[in-house]
C-alpha cells in the first residue's frame, strides 16, 4: 500500500519570478520549473517553494518554459543571489548541461527533478518518475479499454524531454504485443493541450475510423478529447492519459478519458527540497544513488475516489 497526505499549495496569487532576497534564515533556494501555466509544473514548484519555506528558507519559483537561453540566465540569477542550492527541471536533456555547470563551478549543487539530463555525476540528485513503469501500467489499461485490435495513433511529448521517448518506449513494450491494434499515426504535440488538439483534427481528416488515442500526457491529451468532442467521435475512440492532472481526474469522472498514470511530483519534488537541505548541511544528499525513480500510479474511475486533490493520493 501507499499512503501519503502531501499538501499541494493552491495559493492565488504566487510570484513565479526569480527575486533577490537581503535577507533569509537558512538562505535562499532557487526552484527553476519548465511552465507553471501546466497544472503539473506549477504543482512541482509550489510544493517545493513551500517545503524550503517549512524548512526556513527563503524560496523563489521562476520558469523558462522550455527555452535554454532563459534557462541560463535563471541560473545566473541563482548565482548572483548566492542560492545555497538550486532545483531544476531541465529544459533540455543535453541543452541545460552548461547551466547546471555554471551552478557548479559557483559551488552551488543543483538537485534535478522531473526530467532527466543526459549526464551524470553533474547534479548532486536526479529525482524523476518511473516513467518506463508508467508507461507501462498506462498501456495496459489503454488496451483493456479499446480492446486488442483496430487502429490507434499517439501523442508524443516534445522530443527535447528524455521523458517523451521513454514514455513511448513504455507504451510499445505492451502494445506491440497485440499485433492487431496498428498505430496509423505519431504525432509531436510538445505536451500542449493547444497542439494535441490541433493535431487531433489533422489525424482524424486522415484516420476517421481510429479506436484509440494513447498520450505521453494529459493536457495533449485533453486537447484531443476536445478535437474528438468537437467532430462527435469521443464516443467511439478512447484517450489515456499521463501526469494526474486535476482536470485529467475530471475527464475521467466526466467519462471522457479512460484513465491517467500518477506522476507523484509532490513527492519528490518535496523530496528534493529534503536532499538539497541535507546536502548544504552535511555534504550529502541522503540518498544511496544520483538518480532515484518514483513510481506512478493508475488513476481509472474504479479508484478514482483514492485521488483527492492534484497530484496526491489519500491511499492506495
Amino acid at each position: 500500500m501507499f499512503k501519503t497526505t502531501k499538501r499541494l499549495l493552491v495559493a492565488s496569487t504566487a510570484s513565479l519570478t526569480l527575486m533577490a532576497s537581503s535577507a533569509w534564515a537558512d538562505g535562499l533556494i532557487s526552484i527553476i520549473v519548465n511552465d507553471p501555466s501546466n497544472p503539473y509544473w506549477y504543482t512541482e514548484g509550489q510544493v517545493a517553494k513551500q517545503t524550503a519555506e517549512d524548512m526556513g528558507y527563503d524560496a523563489n519559483v521562476a520558469a523558462h518554459k522550455g527555452d535554454t537561453n532563459t534557462e541560463s540566465k535563471l541560473i545566473d540569477t541563482a548565482i548572483t543571489n548566492q542560492a545555497k542550492a538550486i532545483i531544476l527541471d531541465p529544459a533540455n536533456a543535453d541543452g541545460s548541461i552548461g547551466a547546471v555547470r555554471k551552478a557548479i563551478a559557483a559551488d552551488i549543487p543543483v538537485i534535478i527533478i522531473n526530467a532527466e539530463l543526459n549526464q551524470s555525476g553533474l547534479a548532486k540528485a536526479q529525482l524523476v518518475s518511473n516513467n518506463a513503469q508508467g508507461a507501462a501500467l498506462g498501456a495496459m489499461q489503454w488496451v483493456e479499454a479499446v480492446g486488442d485490435s483496430g487502429d490507434y495513433v499517439e501523442l508524443f511529448g516534445a522530443p527535447s524531454d528524455n521523458n517523451a521517448a521513454t514514455r513511448s518506449n513504455g507504451f510499445e513494450t505492451v502494445l506491440t504485443q497485440y499485433p492487431d491494434l496498428k498505430k496509423v499515426a505519431r504525432e509531436v504535440a510538445n505536451w500542449d493541450r493547444t497542439q494535441g488538439y490541433n493535431k487531433m483534427q489533422s489525424i482524424l481528416q486522415a484516420n476517421p475510423n481510429i479506436k484509440g488515442v494513447i498520450s505521453g500526457n494529459d493536457e495533449m491529451a485533453l486537447g484531443a478529447i476536445a478535437a474528438l468532442k468537437e467532430a462527435g467521435k469521443l464516443d467511439q475512440v478512447k484517450v489515456g492519459g499521463f501526469d494526474g492532472s486535476p482536470d485529467a481526474a475530471n475527464a475521467i469522472l466526466d467519462g471522457e478519458m479512460e484513465y491517467t498514470v500518477l506522476q507523484p511530483v509532490a513527492i519528490f519534488a518535496a523530496e528534493a527540497i529534503r536532499q538539497a537541505d541535507n546536502f548544504i548541511k552535511n555534504g550529502t544528499t541522503g540518498a544511496d544513488s544520483e538518480k532515484q525513480l518514483f513510481d506512478c500510479y493508475l488513476i481509472t474511475k474504479d479508484n478514482i475516489a483514492n485521488y483527492t486533490s492534484a497530484f496526491t493520493l489519500s491511499e492506495y
